[in-house]
């Protein structure tokens, strides 16, 4: 049976996670499935977007513990491809958090690019609280997210952040009561937009958020921006706002 379910929803594919009986925690065989279906997405020209989400009650409950037992580096690298997998696509992608992100669930929800979440949402670490060093970039990506100091009371401190901390310390967009239904509405926005120029700001916005520089943004910004304006996207957006704007 399959452990990841997709879901297209006209240019948007919704990836669940789908092994409710252990709370959608990752074993070797689900990492692997989730990180096709992340590449399937990437090489489908009639998707735009990815939202990743949970079978209730849980979004992730972080690595099957059997299988994280008897991990080595190898099967550590395995269990993290699913969730790397999403840190690395090249299209949009949002977390809809319905349930505990915990451990390696915490990663996927990191990796996405926006996340949102129910009020049941929670997030919690645990790796410490395991006996065990985090691993799959986690701390890099949670101090990105929310800063040093509450990175740190997250993972050193085992602080739990519920839907409403979440929010407030900018780890979630929004806490809405659909969560799938809104982070599909988000996802589309993107997934409207012609796909090779999301495909290009999504991988010039990597390149800038490690530029110490105005001038250097200014620099990897332009080469995208000219190609953009040559392409026949722009030239018929262009001309239909030319005409409403004319009115002829």
């Amino acid at each position: 049976m399959s452990q990841i379910l997709v879901d297209r929803r006209d240019r948007v594919a919704v990836l669940t996670v789908h092994d409710p009986d252990r709370r959608n925690a990752l074993n070797l065989a689900l990492a692997a499935e989730l990180a096709e279906a992340v590449r399937a997405c990437e090489a489908d020209e009639q998707v735009g977007a990815i939202v990743v989400t949970g079978t209730p009650p849980a979004f992730c409950a972080g690595a099957d513990l059997t299988a994280l037992g008897e991990a080595r580096e190898e099967g550590l690298r395995d269990i993290y491809a699913g969730f790397l997998a999403v840190a690395n696509c090249s299209l949009p992608t949002v977390a809809a958090v319905n349930g505990a992100a915990v451990g390696a669930g915490l990663n996927l929800a990191l990796a996405c690019d926006v996340r949102l979440a129910t009020e049941g949402a929670r997030f919690d670490a645990r790796f410490l609280q395991l006996g065990i060093h985090p691993g799959g970039g986690m701390t890099w990506m949670l101090q990105r997210i929310v800063g040093p100091q509450r990175a740190a009371a997250m993972t050193l401190f085992s602080q739990v952040y519920d839907a409403k901390a979440a929010l407030a310390a900018g780890l979630v967009l929004d806490v809405v009561d659909d969560v799938v239904e809104r982070a599909v509405q988000v996802a589309s926005q993107a997934a409207q937009a012609p796909r090779e120029l999301v495909v290009a700001t999504k991988r010039t916005m990597r390149a800038t958020a490690a530029t110490a520089a105005h001038a250097d943004a200014v620099e990897l910004e332009i080469g995208p921006q000219l190609a953009s304006m040559d392409s026949p996207a722009f030239a018929e957006r262009l001309a239909a706002l030319r005409r409403r704007i004319g009115g002829n």
